[in-house]
Order: structure tokens, then C-alpha cells, then sequence
């Protein structure tokens, strides 16, 4: 099992910046992927950004350029740094962790909301 907590999110106006961690304990596996989703109001979840084990990253297009995710191998975070946040940046942002073993494990942390006021 992986246990991930969230923290950082909060109320932004527009233009302005958060930055969002989780840390993961339990089960970490060396070679595993981490990233940030998110889910607004009547829409789907979906992925933000994303970061392997190796430091290779994947953005959504609507947040390139504005937000950049990281991670501390050694202390198993990962970290969101939002700039110049838009309204549709508001949402739910749900950290995730996976690793394949045989078969794909997924975990995700409770949630953390983001609401960025325009």
C-alpha cells in the first residue's frame, strides 16, 4: 500500500501563484511515476502534469508554460508549482502515484482544492 497526502492548495486571484506537494509512504517501488490531476465541477479528471522516476515529464497543454512539477527522489515528494493561474485552473487536484509490477498499481491521495478567483 501507498499512502499519498496533498497540501498546498488554497484561494489565489488570477495572475497569482500556488504550489501544491504530496509525499508518499508505504510501498515505494524506485522505479514509479508521479502526477498531479485534477477534477472541476462537472467535468472529468484530468491529467495536469506528470513526472517519472527519471525526471521525465508530460504536461497538459492548457498548463504549459505556466505550471512545473518536480520531485525529491530521496523524500518520495512531488511538487506543483502554479503560475499565473487562470479561473479554469480551479478544481480538485488529486495526486497520483503508479508502478508496474506485473500489473499496473494506482494510488491516489484525497484531494486538495484550488480555486483561483478572477
Amino acid at each position: 500500500q501507498v499512502q499519498l497526502v496533498e497540501s498546498g492548495g488554497g484561494l489565489v486571484q488570477a495572475g497569482g501563484s500556488l504550489r501544491l506537494s504530496c509525499a508518499a509512504s508505504g510501498r515505494i517501488i524506485s522505479k514509479n511515476n508521479m502526477g498531479w490531476y485534477r477534477q472541476a465541477p462537472g467535468k472529468q479528471r484530468e491529467l495536469v502534469a506528470q513526472i517519472t522516476s527519471d525526471s521525465s515529464t508530460n504536461y497538459a497543454d492548457s498548463v504549459k508554460g505556466r505550471f512545473t512539477i518536480s520531485r525529491d527522489g530521496a523524500k518520495n515528494t512531488v511538487s506543483l508549482q502554479m503560475n499565473s493561474l487562470k479561473p479554469e485552473d480551479t478544481a480538485v487536484y488529486y495526486c497520483r502515484y503508479h508502478y508496474t509490477a506485473g500489473r499496473l498499481y494506482l494510488y491516489w491521495g484525497q484531494g486538495t482544492q484550488v480555486t483561483v478567483s478572477s
